[in-house]
C-alpha cells in the first residue's frame, strides 16, 4: 500500500492512501492506449511498481508489433505512463524501464488464405464455361 500526503487548496490536511494495484491499473491503461504493443501475459501483466522517497519506479514487459520503431513507441510508453499517472494520483514518476520480450510478426498464413481463395474461385469459373 502507498500513501501521498496531500494538502487541499482550502487549508486542510489530510492523507490519501491508494492501493499498489491502483496505479498498476493507471499503468496497464497507458500501455492499452499504446499502439504497437502488447502487454505480457502473465498474472501480474508484466508490470511492476517500486514507492520509493524519489518516486514511482515502473519495470514495464512488453511485446512489440512487427512495423513500429521500437525507441519511439518506448518513448511514447514513458510519456504516456508519467502523464497519467501523475495526473490521476499526485505520485512523482521517478523512472519508467522498458524491456521488450518479442516482436510479434504479422500472421503468414493470412496471405496464403487468400491466395487459395482466389485460385478456388477461378477453378470455379473455368468449370462453369
Amino acid at each position: 500500500m502507498a500513501s501521498i500526503k496531500y494538502n487541499s487548496p482550502n487549508g486542510q490536511k489530510g492523507r490519501v492512501t491508494y492501493n499498489s494495484d491502483i496505479v498498476s491499473g493507471i499503468v496497464a491503461l497507458s500501455l492499452q492506449e499504446t499502439e504497437g504493443i502488447q502487454l505480457v501475459p502473465s498474472k501480474s501483466k508484466g508490470i511492476k511498481l517500486c514507492f520509493e522517497k524519489e518516486g514511482v519506479f515502473v519495470d514495464i514487459s512488453v511485446i512489440a508489433q512487427y512495423g513500429y520503431n521500437v525507441p519511439e513507441i518506448a518513448y511514447r510508453i514513458q510519456q504516456t505512463i508519467k502523464q497519467m499517472v501523475e495526473s490521476m494520483t499526485k505520485y512523482k514518476i521517478a523512472k519508467v524501464d522498458i524491456h521488450v520480450q518479442s516482436v510479434v510478426f504479422p500472421d503468414a498464413s493470412a496471405p496464403q488464405s487468400v491466395a487459395q481463395e482466389s485460385e478456388t474461385e477461378r477453378s470455379e469459373s473455368n468449370g462453369d464455361n
